[in-house]
């Protein structure tokens, strides 16, 4: 283990510190300062090597934390990295991205503060890059089988490396203009500069997988076309169906998606657009949601320049430790303040929004009421309705599942009662060789456990044309309905 006392003589627990916010405010670039690799060094020996390493549980991707903790205490960094890049293929995304169920299920975490997990990832995976150690894998001979990934988000990324590498030709169809699905237009830069991204794509290139953009998959290449042409077909678009809120005033104009708004915000920051179409400068700004996407749109709108920002949640404030709902090694439920929270903005908890007013066809403010739980349901807190000035809304209530138009009803996929797409145990849909992973399979969910999906569905892929695989299968579809 890194150090037998190390969790006794080291009982802080320490990250990087966040640039201060007048300064972050004026640009996109990542909130964090650079970490001093003494200070990591030190929080990697806090891990305790247990004898069951409860954060391997709380890592869908069996993630070998106590090992690659031990070889950066022992300052053995490029061990440490081929260890991290064993089981996880972007930890430069998940370890910025990923809010780290592993922390949460860590054993020193029980009476103490976790063990940074999530900083000692990052850190090994951004000195590989730096000292050229991310290299590409190429495989020793082809199969002369060919495979279509549709989606290039994290599960998408990661099914069509893991079989590039098995021999397969893999070829990659995303409908935006750039690789990344989410990652790229639905992250903001100052959670993730799209160099990472970049540099990554150079590898996979390199490696011999083929990426086609601005192909709608559906339209542009039909069902029948994708299944004629090749011998496999990995489904991997994501979750993409937005979650609306139909109440009056919906169709007023400044009333939008948060996906229609960030995606704009980051083409700025790429160089494709001068200025955003759809901006919060000058504006005040409600936020319909309170989880990861309103706080990005929370800091994308104070970075434009909004004059005031709330964001609402229609659950209560959580506590400001563990609830007792959710007690160790589940992922707590708890009050968390990201960085843009620390920026500005007030949360507004236990709020429903009934009706968005306007005039001359703009939204102009909204109408909204506390609520209480009451027997499982919010109930309306009588005497308690507002009316809030807005001239920009932005709803961020999270995703309701794929979209269904187009491809899935062209292939006649089966789909779950929640709208998925149905998978077997082996990750394949009713329709013979074509497979799903990621959130179109599983619903809306984190980006570690769509990694985990793409490395086991390419498992599956590569069992099925070659009736065997070496790959690793790191889950099985949760809940997965048997056919």
């Amino acid at each position: 283990m890194a150090d037998p006392n190390g969790f006794l003589k080291h009982t802080s627990r320490e990250t990087p510190v966040r640039r201060p916010v007048p300064l972050r405010l004026l640009d996109w670039k990542e909130v964090y300062e650079d970490f001093d690799s003494n200070t990591l060094r030190t929080q990697a020996s806090r891990c305790m090597d247990c004898g069951i390493p409860f954060c391997h549980n709380g890592c869908p991707l069996g993630n070998l934390i106590p090992e690659w903790n031990d070889l950066i205490y022992k300052d053995r960094w490029r061990e440490g990295f081929d260890r991290l890049h064993a089981t996880n293929n972007f930890p430069e995304f998940t370890g910025r991205l990923c809010p780290a169920p592993c922390e949460a299920s860590c054993v020193l975490g029980i009476n103490q503060d976790p063990v940074t997990i999530k900083q000692v990832e990052v850190e090994i995976i951004d000195r590989a890059f730096d000292e050229g150690w991310v290299k590409p894998i190429r495989p020793s001979s082809l199969t002369g089988k060919k495979v279509a990934v549709v989606g290039s988000g994290p599960a998408g990324l990661a099914a069509a490396q893991q079989l590039t590498r098995a021999g397969h030709t893999v070829t990659v169809f995303e409908r935006a203009d750039r690789i990344g699905g989410l990652l790229r237009y639905g992250i903001p830069e100052f959670k993730m500069e799209k160099r990472h991204i970049d540099r990554r794509l150079v590898q996979m290139e390199s490696e011999g997988t083929v990426f086609r953009t601005g192909v709608n998959v559906g339209v542009d290449i039909t069902a029948d076309e994708l299944k004629a042409e090749f011998d496999a077909v990995v489904l991997a678009g994501g979750a993409t169906d937005a979650r609306d809120l139909p109440i009056p005033g919906r169709e007023l104009d400044g009333v939008h998606q948060a996906m229609e708004f960030l995606p704009i915000a980051n083409r700025v920051q790429l160089g494709d657009l001068d200025a955003p179409t759809i901006t919060a400068e000058g504006k005040k700004v409600v936020i319909i949601g309170g989880g990861d996407t309103g706080a990005d749109c929370l800091g994308t709108s104070l970075r434009q320049g909004a004059e005031i920002v709330h964001q609402f949640e229609i659950m209560p404030r959580p506590p400001e430790t563990r609830a007792d709902s959710t007690p160790w090694p589940t992922y707590p439920l708890m009050y968390r303040v990201s960085s843009a929270h620390e920026e500005g903005g007030e949360r507004v908890f236990s709020v429903n929004t009934e009706q968005f007013v306007g005039e001359n066809g703009k939204v102009t403010g909204l109408k909204a009421h506390e609520v209480q739980m009451v027997d499982g349901r919010f109930q309306k807190v009588e005497g308690s309705d507002f009316e809030l000035e807005t001239d920009l809304v932005l709803l961020a209530m999270g995703f309701v599942g794929p979209e269904k138009p187009g491809l899935l009803t062209d292939l006649g996929v089966d789909l779950t009662d929640r709208g998925n797409v149905a998978r077997s145990n082996e990750w394949v849909t009713n329709v013979d060789g074509v497979f799903v992973a990621g959130d179109m399979g599983r619903g809306q969910s984190l980006i570690v456990w769509a990694i985990a999906e793409g490395r086991a569905c390419a498992a599956a892929v590569d069992k099925f044309l070659e009736g065997e695989t070496a790959l690793p299968s790191p889950i099985v579809p949760s809940a997965a309905p048997q056919r």
